[in-house]
């Protein structure tokens, strides 16, 4: 099957993947650019997860300041290699996330950084209220797993929808860098500051 240029250019401005990458996406796709992306951000996910035990001790910290400085972020993210640290793409994605921590105030990096009394405390509320509900007990573990899904979106940095792109999470955001540049990247640690908050 030949592929259109335009088609495959198309591709590449929405996923940033590389021509060949796009190429063989649209050929398995049978053309459906829409798969195709699909099937890239398979793959993308993929190759991240093959790199994620590799060390990332390389990077920068990237800092944010709120037009009318009353919100600031400092985020340090990490790279296997000093070169992939001062590209622009490496650069821009610490800008998003810095940005994204801003607006989306994370208590977290990850599911597993979230304390364990912490989550035993949210699982009790959401009990409670699916009883005060008058769920049924059968179903109440099932209404509590899905709350606390949610939770994790709400306070989980890498769980939380991308504020440019609510489809992707920041994981995801993070994950096709990752298939891009070839590196292991991952956010260490950030802190958020808020005018008159503790």
């Amino acid at each position: 099957m030949s592929i259109n240029m335009d088609l495959i250019k198309e591709l590449r401005e929405k996923t940033g993947a590389g021509v060949m990458d796009c190429k063989k996406a649209l050929i398995s796709a049978n053309g459906d650019l829409e798969k195709a992306i699909e099937i890239l951000r398979k793959e993308g996910i993929a190759i991240a997860e093959k790199k994620g035990a590799r060390v990332a001790k390389e990077g920068r910290i990237e800092s944010y300041i709120h037009p009318g400085s009353k919100i600031g972020v400092l985020v340090e993210v990490n790279c296997e290699t000093d070169f992939v640290a001062r590209t622009d793409e490496f650069k821009n994605l610490a800008k998003e996330i810095a940005m994204h921590i801003a607006a989306s105030s994370p208590r977290y990096i990850s599911t597993s950084d979230v304390p364990q009394d912490v989550l035993d405390k949210e699982k009790e509320i959401y009990a409670t209220q699916a009883r005060n509900e008058g769920k049924p007990e059968k179903v109440i573990d099932r209404i509590v797993q899905g709350r606390i899904e949610k939770f994790y979106q709400e306070v989980c940095l890498l769980e939380q929808p991308w504020i440019r792109d609510p489809e992707k999470k920041i994981k995801d955001l993070i994950n096709e860098t990752i298939a891009r540049l070839g590196e292991n990247i991952i956010i260490r640690r950030f802190v958020r500051f808020e005018l008159g908050k503790d």
